[in-house]
């Protein structure tokens, strides 16, 4: 530190001050607060200690860059500064502005990729994401986990891409390794196209296992299993579908439509979460073969198509009464299981 103020004397000669209080100027300048009002985040540029100074100064995170530009240079043996983002705190003086550049960690950004997403929207998150560089590499459906990533600025939109990839493979291999025995599912693939359907299907944690389980017997008896979410993903191409399920979206010849197709779809219908993973893997033990919304943001489940159908007239009635204002429209019908 001795070092640092006797050399900060240089800035002394450059702003044109001599005299016996030259050092406890230098002094002053290095350690007094700097013009900071809030805390604020900056990306500091690449291009040496004058670029450095002279985006700090424009930010207002110092007053001078030329008293910055001294600084750095006499304490230059504490460390090289670092481009990057970096939080800055208000107030700051040129001795701690110094020590931001040269210790502390780059501000950690994040990304948050909800369940249930699809490829599409997937890549249009990463594409918009601030501070990543480089093209999105194409996604293929149901290969990235929905998480939250963290990032620096200047990180690439492919190495997000590569790990969301590794913790989806990671998150499936951990689920199929702790599957329960006699699941009508032969491979890690299969779950991972039954949980984007349980993913679609609901957002009650809760209630995964169970929505699971009603997949599970319908696949078990060979029933079809009649999931809207699918055929919304066949009626819009793999794109979100925008409008109401119709009778001729119902009856649409398409191997996502699994109205009309026995089994499985062909590939997922979006990317599930882990909880979404574990619930098609171990399903709650159970014997029922239908649900439908029940009005609470949950479903009514049933082992009867007679119950499924007085289950399904009771949402139908509350549809009804939240359409009944014309100022407060009814919310979209949540996708069911018939």
């Amino acid at each position: 530190m001795g070092r640092a103020i006797r050399g900060l004397l240089i800035l002394v000669l450059i702003l044109g001050l001599a005299g016996g209080g030259a050092f406890l100027y230098a002094r002053q300048v290095y350690e007094s607060p700097g013009p900071l009002a809030e805390p604020r985040n900056l990306v500091v540029p690449r291009g040496g200690t004058e670029a450095i100074g002279a985006a700090l100064q424009g930010a207002g995170i110092v007053a001078d860059a030329r008293a910055f530009l001294v600084a750095a240079t006499v304490t230059r043996g504490e460390g090289p500064l670092r481009a990057g983002e970096f939080a800055f705190p208000a107030g700051g003086s040129l001795r701690d502005v110094l020590e931001v550049l040269r210790t502390a960690r780059p501000v950690q950004r994040r990304l948050t990729i909800p369940e249930g997403l699809t490829a599409r929207q997937m890549v249009a998150l990463i594409d918009r994401a601030e501070g990543l560089t480089g093209e999105t590499p194409p996604v293929d459906e149901g290969d990235l986990l929905p998480e939250t990533y963290t990032y620096q600025w200047g990180d690439t939109r492919a190495a997000i891409v590569r790990r969301a990839e590794a913790a989806m493979a990671e998150a499936l291999r951990e689920a199929w390794a702790g599957r329960a025995g006699d699941l009508p599912i032969a491979s890690p693939r299969e779950a991972l196209v039954l949980a984007s359907i349980v993913e679609r299907e609901t957002g009650v944690a809760a209630e995964r296992p169970r929505v699971a389980s009603v997949f599970v017997n319908r696949l078990r008896r060979g029933m079809p299993l009649q999931s809207d979410p699918t055929v919304a993903y066949a009626a819009a191409d793999g794109a979100v579908l925008e409008r109401a399920l119709t009778r001729a979206d119902l009856d649409r010849d398409h191997p996502f439509n699994t109205y009309r197709n026995r089994g499985l779809p062909p590939g997922p219908i979006a990317s599930p979460g882990k909880e979404a993973l574990r619930a098609v893997t171990r399903p709650d033990a159970t014997d029922f073969l239908y649900f439908v919304a029940d009005g609470t943001g949950g479903h009514a489940f049933s082992r009867t198509l007679d119950e499924h159908n007085r289950n399904v007239a009771r949402w139908r009635e509350v549809e009804r009464g939240r359409a009944a204002p014309a100022t407060n429209p009814a919310p979209p019908t949540p996708a069911t299981a018939r």
